[in-house]
């Protein structure tokens, strides 16, 4: 069994989902948990890329197809959806939704905020 490095820091929560999806989205086609372990870090368990992209999976930012013995794997996101995904994540993770909703959009370059207005109004239409 391996131990952490105690001198080597640990990484932020979600940052080894987005440095697995990015491979993926690098990849540019199906490929195993074993490229993509390879791809990330040879101090990178097996099992730990693979229940990164169960995770993925569970969130929908993933698909699988068996292949032969194993599984291949794509996203299903591109970038976009991939920094909403972590949006959507951090603000499931608060108590007080409409609080930090409140915060960033107070917070948020006057070019954004247009922007925002301009998708909400989007949205509005389309329902």
């Amino acid at each position: 069994m391996t131990h952490p490095d105690p001198r080597r820091p640990r990484r932020a929560q979600g940052a080894l989902e987005t440095q697995v999806l990015a491979a993926l989205h690098e990849a540019g086609g199906p490929v195993t948990a074993g490229w993509v372990q390879n791809r990330l870090a040879a101090d990178l368990a097996y099992t730990t890329v693979m229940t990164v992209l169960a995770r993925l999976l569970a969130k929908h930012a993933v698909t699988r197809r068996r292949e032969g013995r194993s599984f291949v794997w794509l996203p299903t996101a591109d970038e976009a959806g991939l920094a909403a995904l972590k949006m959507r994540k951090v603000l499931d993770g608060e108590q007080d939704r409409r609080a930090v909703l409140a915060s960033f959009i107070t917070a948020l370059p006057e070019g954004d905020e247009q922007v925002l207005r301009e998708l909400l109004d989007q949205a509005t239409d389309e329902d």
